[in-house]
């Protein structure tokens, strides 16, 4: 067999084991992000601090990776950062089962942000370098597509649970399974692929520092962020409305998380094809959804939530797409969480604003969601451009 030949095939193999991964791991947060929104409501929080909390543990999971990536170029301890972010990330969920109180049980969701945002920029990283062999858009495409349909399977799990059960804390425990098998899994990727980087035949890096192609896209990720209203604040409105029961409620996820698998590996297919063409699309589609989400009776809220899938599987696969073609030589890993910093900033921004919208006026919300996102889209253009 060709030596090109065999790296191709060891790099997908260490693309899907780490895909199985993200597929248990996004079972189990995801799998709670289903049901935290009702379950913060029944130990008493109001819209406003469902808002809050979800902003902040995003904002945490996105601006601490710029810090995380820092210190993992510095050390290149890719794989122990890597550990340590998915023991945090997932062994907060099962303990949510004994929180006595909503700031308990909001302290533990926003710990479980703050693992993830420690082990993400590490991932993406060791991930980068197998895209000189696969493509940028497959190799986050495919990735995303295993951790999508683990957040379909964790809802979907959810769901069953409330069904036989009617009781949060009891899923919460089940949760507890599928982050062990995560991590299972985690050391048998460190075991067989130590060392990532010999994917590469050569370094990808295209500049010594950040451009200014790099700056705009990292606003636009920020507007889109911004408008991407978090399930938290849906699930929340379609329990105190009762236009989707509880016992649907985690199905709704568990379609919109499917939905975000296909168009990931749609996505990155046609990305590494059409390139930003697909991205104008990919997020013109996400804008449209909170008027079905928030407007609409059952039938058209389950079309916002797919349209809502679209959003989420967009940015994340042709966000890490893009910026994986314009990262700066020797700071990977910095470059990833500097970026999702931004990106963040517009999740805390636009969840905050939502959370204390939603008293006030439906409309505001919706108006809100769909400007910030069709506003991202000159910026994509923009920045492409200046990246010829």
């Amino acid at each position: 067999m060709a030596k090109s030949t065999l790296t191709a095939a060891n790099a997908f193999k260490f693309v899907f084991i780490l895909g199985i991964v993200n597929l248990f791991a996004d079972m189990t947060y995801e799998g709670a992000s289903s049901i935290n929104g009702p379950f913060l409501g029944s130990l008493g929080a109001s819209a406003a601090a469902v808002g809050i909390i979800a902003g902040v543990g995003e904002f945490l999971g996105y601006s601490l990776r710029f810090i995380a990536g820092y210190f993992a170029d510095k050390t290149g301890k890719y794989w122990l950062i890597t550990f340590i972010g998915y023991t945090i990330n997932l062994l907060a969920v099962p303990a949510l089962a004994w929180a006595g109180n909503w700031p308990v049980a909001a302290g533990l969701m926003v710990a479980e942000r703050v693992g993830r945002a420690i082990r993400k920029p590490s991932v993406e990283t060791m991930l980068s370098y197998t895209t000189e062999t696969l493509g940028k858009g497959w190799v986050y495409g495919l990735n995303n597509a295993l951790d999508q349909l683990g957040a379909t399977l964790g809802p979907l799990l959810m769901a069953v649970v409330l069904v036989l059960k009617e009781n949060y804390r009891t899923g919460y425990t089940v949760l507890l399974i599928s982050a062990l098998l995560a991590i299972a899994t985690l050391a048998l990727a460190r075991m067989f692929f130590p060392v990532p980087s010999k994917f590469e035949s050569r370094p990808t890096g295209k500049t010594k520092g950040f451009s200014t192609s790099y700056w705009l896209y990292m606003v636009a990720g920020t507007c889109v962020a911004a408008g991407l209203v978090s399930f938290e604040l849906i699930s929340y409105h379609f329990s105190k409305t009762g236009t989707v029961t509880k016992q649907w409620i985690p199905l709704f996820f568990a379609l919109a998380m499917g939905t975000d698998a296909i168009a990931s590996l749609i996505f990155g297919k046609l990305f590494d094809r059409a390139g930003m063409p697909i991205v104008i699309i990919a997020f013109f589609l996400s804008s449209l959804f909170a008027p079905f989400v928030f407007f609409g009776n059952f039938p058209l809220a389950l079309i916002g939530m797919v349209l809502w899938g679209i959003g989420f599987g967009a940015q994340d696969t042709l966000l890490k797409a893009i910026i994986a073609g314009i990262l700066p030589d020797g700071k990977r890993s910095f470059a990833f969480g500097l970026f999702y910093t931004g990106y963040g900033s517009g999740w805390l921004a636009g969840s905050v604003t939502t959370g204390l919208l939603y008293s006030r006026s439906l409309s505001l919300v919706v108006v809100f969601s769909v400007v910030m996102q069709i506003i991202s889209l000159p910026f994509f253009l923009v920045a492409k451009r200046l990246n010829k």
